[in-house]
């Protein structure tokens, strides 16, 4: 069980895990046990090959769009049939990472000949091998090829010839386009993240003493990046040869690109060096700028001041190509509207190319010196040499030196002083890390339910609602509530860091809930980032103002949203934010697994709408009063409660109207209930340390 949403990634070696809440994780640190409900395992055969252009990455790509048209919401996944089992054990991994992003709980595959063979390979001893493979055989957790499959709760097939080279986007994972498509498809979705506009639009700027003409499409971010792909040698590998053969054609990205290489894990540096494949990559400007999330959680450096300016001014819709697993708006870089999932050696060829609206099956990513063209298959590598330089270079001892050094930090985390004593020494100054709110009103009793009456709604959202459009971790705008409260405490713009940095100064996160710039409020009169409508002044207001006059009025507040509402990143500030704005409960179609248990953790109440009711057939404006009804009467899993809809102008109903809506509490087990009568995780463990 991990705090990190791609703890998933474990089952690709058929250790069974997956990503909890970081509020879940709190309470068992705190002596809580964890609890789960019973959950539907779905199957999912795969049979044949891959072809030999076809990546890992193309694999999971697909898998994300299938899974989520299927939905696996709160399921498990297992792979089996003869597919899988030819699958490597960094192939399966990259699969089991992004179960987040098709939805499962996790995407199991179990232990085998090539987990033992993998576990060798890795540097661990013949010692522990063998205890592995004892003891899965005794427990019956071995497969065997040829073993009967097992009893599932239904099958989804997936025949591995099928996978094609493809991407992912421009704001989903979900939404997967094969690589011949690329121009046709940023045609297609260009109106609508040009806000209307159809046809193309450039700029002209300044870059390294040329001026370049900048078009829609433009890839401004090239990144290669992420636990999802950057721990599988094979993709690696490839990258590093199609970025040697490039060099060697003279090919060089173009000058509006930004390149990086962030591995996630110091051996994937190490092969690559003893492969000679470092160099190239560093040569077209993947040089590695550290170890971790980097662009994929939007870490990804600032543009060329110029270059930023003009796609602000002219409304470009640039792109990012990186290697993540994530491509939600804003998430990647504010000004950059179209992002993309890709395989790591595709990310060179963009950064080659400069452009998505191309077809890297056909036109060529580049020329030569001489004037010559370069095509995609002039560079990229068979299956035969990656498999070759991956057996030469991919020793044991290079992950036992890595393993044996990973907890000895750099000089400067040794000489860190570590404070004494039994209570943490708050900093009143600091802006880093501030003493929460979250337990100052608990009593030693909880308060009586009661139900929530004349609430107002914050915000009306779509579908797909993720946690990175709830509490974004990428940068501060010094135009934005937490810009000015740094700006207040004496924080110059240029230290702002960002919201991840700063999640321990809930005042930031708090003024950081809502406020990421690509976010669809339907209460915005139409404007694009974290504002709404406040009622009964109709006055528009950044979120955070409008939620804290009706704190001041001790008027209770909800959401709405369409379905999926809480996808992404297992972030518990989306739900604690959600919170410290007095948003009392999220009444929407669909909930993510782990953000509706943050909610819960966080005492706000989930309700789920009937089927088929929506929250575009609701007709709702936003100057509605809310009431809803039956909680007061204690509240048992899956409990049904009223939500009553109090129309002030009408909508398309009459003015004064009334709409009721009984929906789901997903208060989906006992445990659930406790947390919510506590108002939170945090009360009731403080409560159960004070005996009560």
């Amino acid at each position: 069980i991990g705090t990190d949403s791609h703890t998933t990634m474990i089952n690709g070696l058929g250790v069974l895990g997956w990503g909890v809440g970081g509020i879940e994780a709190e309470a068992v640190m705190l002596g809580q046990p964890y609890f789960m409900l019973v959950p539907q395992v779905v199957g999912v055969r795969l049979a044949g090959r891959l072809a030999p252009q076809a990546t890992a990455t193309d694999l999971v790509l697909t898998i994300t769009e299938l899974l989520r048209a299927v939905g696996v919401v709160g399921r498990f996944v297992e792979y089996f049939g003869p597919g899988a089992e030819d699958l490597s054990v960094a192939d399966r991994a990259t699969v089991a990472n992004m179960a987040p992003e098709y939805g499962a709980t996790c995407g199991f595959f179990p232990v085998d000949g090539e987990t033992i063979a993998y576990l060798r390979q890795t540097g661990r001893s013949d010692e522990v091998c063998t205890r592995v493979e004892t003891y899965c055989r005794a427990q019956s957790l071995y497969r065997e090829p040829g073993s009967a499959d097992p009893e599932y709760s239904w099958v989804v097939e997936l025949d591995l010839a099928d996978v094609r080279p493809s991407l992912a986007g421009p704001r989903r994972p979900q939404q997967r386009v094969l690589l011949e498509d690329m121009p046709a498809r940023f045609d297609h979705d260009l109106p609508a993240l040009a806000q209307g506009r159809e046809e193309q639009a450039k700029a002209k700027v300044e870059l390294e003493e040329r001026r370049e003409i900048i078009r829609d499409g433009h890839v401004v971010i090239a990144s290669i990046t992420s636990c999802t792909n950057t721990s599988n040698p094979a993709l690696m590998v490839a990258a590093g040869l199609l970025a040697r053969k490039a060099v060697e054609l003279g090919l060089t990205p173009k000058p509006w690109v930004r390149t990086s290489l962030a591995p996630g894990s110091r051996a994937v540096t190490g092969y690559l060096a003893d492969a000679g494949l470092l160099e190239p990559l560093e040569a077209l400007g993947f040089g590695v700028v550290g170890y971790g999330c980097a662009t994929c959680i939007g870490n990804s450096g600032p543009l060329t001041p110029n270059l930023e300016r003009a796609i602000v001014e002219e409304q470009l819709v640039v792109a990012a190509v990186l290697s993540g697993n994530r491509n939600f708006e804003a998430r990647i870089h504010p000004v950059v509207r179209a992002n993309y999932l890709a395989s790591p050696p595709l990310v060179v060829a963009y950064a080659l190319a400069g452009t998505v609206h191309i077809d890297l099956s056909s036109e060529p990513l580049g020329t030569r010196p001489d004037g010559r063209p370069v095509y995609l298959s002039d560079v990229w590598p068979s299956a035969d040499e990656v498999a070759g330089v991956v057996a030469t270079v991919l020793e044991p001892e290079v992950f036992r030196a890595e393993y044996e050094a990973a907890l000895e930090g750099t000089e400067a985390w040794r000489l860190m002083g570590v404070p004494q004593g039994a209570l943490f020494a708050w900093q009143r100054d600091s802006t880093y890390v501030q003493e929460p709110p979250f337990l100052e009103r608990c009593g030693t009793d909880p308060k009586p339910l009661a139900g929530i009456r004349g609430a107002r709604v914050l915000a009306i959202l779509g579908d797909s609602i993720t946690t990175d459009h709830i509490s974004p971790a990428g940068t501060i705008s010094r135009t934005s509530p937490a810009g000015r409260y740094l700006i207040d405490q004496g924080v110059s713009p240029l230290d702002f860091n960002t919201y991840g940095a700063r999640r321990g100064n809930h005042q930031v996160l708090l003024r950081g809930t809502f406020a990421n710039v690509r976010l669809r409020n339907l209460m915005a009169c139409g404007r694009e980032g974290g504002w709404t409508t406040h009622h009964p002044s109709r006055e528009l207001l950044s979120i955070y103002e409008a939620a804290m006059r009706y704190q001041a009025d001790a008027v209770p507040l909800v959401i709405f949203a369409g379905k999926e509402y809480g996808t992404g990143s297992s972030r518990d500030w989306a739900a604690k934010g959600t919170a410290l704005l007095g948003v009392r409960a999220v009444i929407a179609e669909s909930f993510e697994r782990i953000h509706r248990g943050n909610l819960v953790g966080m005492g706000v109440l989930p309700l789920e709408l009937p089927v088929g009711c929506t929250v575009e057939g609701l007709g709702l404006v936003g100057d509605e009063m809310v009431d809803i009804e039956g909680v007061e009467a204690g509240l048992a899993p899956g409990a049904m409660v009223r939500v009553v809809l109090r129309r002030e102008t009408g909508g398309p109903a009459a003015p004064g109207s009334e709409v009721a809506v009984d929906c789901r509490a997903r208060l989906d087990s006992s445990v659930d209930v406790e947390y919510f009568l506590h108002g939170g995780v945090l009360p009731r463990v403080l409560r159960l340390k004070l005996g009560g």
